[in-house]
């Protein structure tokens, strides 16, 4: 049950120039589910608007979650300057998540580009032990964040990186770095598929050339939407994506962000 309270700063950490991790004592941490949000909001009266951030880790039994977020704006700066102690008002756990019993005992590829690598990390946290996992993991440059974390999570599983300009991994898209996993997969077990189902957060484009690699493969494939939200509880329909199929009520081919996603089946959604 989503609610809104007053959360206690743990602990903040600056993972890159731009990165920063932030873990806040909330009532809400037991109920998180990997592929959740939650709504961070400013003190600064003239910025009414939430922003809306993934939940990389949650802890149970300390009462905490962690967020990793990139500083874009004037919000997300003003959480940068954050110390321990301080309080911030936070609205969680928000939207839906990853279908984590489908993909136990399973193959899972966690696909994460950019700020979509956080919820990834959480997936294979909830899944260690219960499915064999894979990464591949995308970055701009060799200045990278949570990669040395996820290595931990995969214990014995494979995981690639890929960098745009060739500094750390193989150079490309993510699409490159799944490309070296599959050569990697033969030489390791001899399988011939990398995944029986992948999960995926990141920009659209690297989730529309997920959608079809997965497609063209016969893996099934759900992604974690990235949309610029205002309310985040599905109330503004300022979050909107196009669905293949309309919905049940409204009849019209659309569905929430905040609200009916984040996670879609990638049939769900048309990425076009």
């Amino acid at each position: 049950m989503k609610r809104k309270e007053i959360a206690l700063v743990k602990e903040q950490k600056q993972l890159t120039a731009e990165i920063f991790s932030l873990r806040l004592a909330v009532s809400f941490a037991g109920e998180v589910k990997a592929g959740q949000f939650v709504s961070l909001f400013s003190s600064d009266g003239r910025r009414l608007l939430p922003r809306p951030i993934s939940i990389c880790e949650a802890d149970a039994e300390e009462g905490s979650i962690r967020v990793v977020y990139r500083v874009a704006g004037k919000g997300t700066e003003e959480f940068s300057r954050l110390e321990n102690g301080e309080r911030i008002a936070v609205m969680g756990p928000l939207g839906n998540g990853f279908p984590l019993d489908e993909a136990a005992g399973k193959r899972l590829l966690l696909v994460g580009g950019g700020i979509g690598i956080p919820p990834m990390l959480a997936a294979a946290k909830a899944l260690k032990g219960r499915a064999k996992l894979r990464a591949a993991l995308g970055y701009r440059t060799k200045d990278t964040y949570l990669l040395e974390e996820m290595k931990e999570q995969l214990g014995s599983g494979l995981l690639a990186v890929s960098t745009d300009d060739g500094s750390l991994g193989v150079k490309g898209t993510v699409l490159d770095a799944i490309s070296a996993l599959e050569g990697s997969c033969g030489s390791a077990d001899g399988e011939e598929a990398v995944a029986d189902i992948l999960f995926a957060c990141g920009p659209k484009v690297m989730l529309r050339a997920v959608k079809d690699y997965s497609a063209a493969r016969g893996i099934s494939c759900y992604v974690s939407m990235e949309e610029r939200m205002a309310c985040g509880i599905g109330v503004c329909l300022g979050c909107v994506c196009r669905t293949t199929e309309p919905d049940g009520h409204s009849l019209v081919k659309n569905a929430r962000v905040c609200a009916d996603g984040p996670v879609f089946s990638a049939e769900e959604v048309d990425l076009s």
